[in-house]
């Protein structure tokens, strides 16, 4: 199973390591490293070049994080076992073969969430990973994302700060991880997860504590180069 695994997260990171924000922003003249928080993540591109552009970055980047987890959908297939032993017999069900498959799909996910954050293709730079994650986490615990979008859309929309929604949001992940009681394999890779983008927004949770983080709608002027 290691070999497996190992080959999940190195797909996983090439996946990742695609630059979408920075090859979007270059198709329109500007050098998003350069620019506004000078990130390649979809609230940069579309800050500095506008809701269209900004939105087809998030779509590809959730789409990384998707393609990176889609083996995981064949974890649902139940198998059911009867053992009959004389007049007395147990029964048993599961998710048998599906564990294996989880963990592939986690693995490939892990590597994604590496690559986007530190692409190969870009020295090592990249973005914080929401949309990232929410691609991946959305095939491999659909209820859980569900609630993690619900939780950004409400701090989003009573904030306007998309750094703070992801943040609660990534919090919100763990947390209903836990409540749906999902395996432990998932409720650790939400673990990981929140721990990621907390830790890639940290300067942003600087800025929010001074009060000096942009808000959502203000539109940066676009280096070009």
């Amino acid at each position: 199973m290691l070999l497996p695994l190992l080959i999940a997260l190195i797909l996983g990171y090439l996946l990742g390591s695609l630059p979408f924000g920075y090859l979007v922003a270059r198709s329109h003249g500007v050098n998003i490293f350069e620019v506004g928080s000078k990130n390649p993540g979809a609230t940069n591109v579309r800050r500095v070049l506008g809701p269209r552009p900004g939105t087809l970055v998030f779509a590809l980047d959730a789409l990384k994080g998707a393609a990176a987890s889609w083996w995981a959908l064949l974890s649902h297939t139940d198998v059911s076992v009867t053992f009959a032993l004389d007049e007395t017999s147990l029964a048993a069900s599961g998710t048998v073969a599906g564990s294996a498959w989880t963990q592939l799909g986690v693995a490939g996910l892990i590597g994604a969430l590496l690559g986007h954050g530190f692409s190969c293709f870009t020295r090592f730079r990249g973005g914080k990973g929401v949309a990232t994650s929410a691609g991946g986490i959305l095939i491999l615990m659909p209820g859980a994302t569900v609630i993690a979008a619900l939780a950004w859309v409400t701090v989003f929309y009573a904030t306007r700060y998309v750094s703070l929604a992801s943040i609660v949001a990534a919090l919100a992940l763990v947390a209903a991880a836990f409540l749906l009681t999902l395996p432990g394999l998932l409720l650790g890779l939400s673990i990981v997860i929140a721990a990621f983008v907390v830790i890639r927004h940290r300067t942003n949770i600087g800025r929010l504590l001074n009060g000096t983080e942009n808000k959502s709608g203000k539109k940066s002027p676009p280096a070009r180069s």
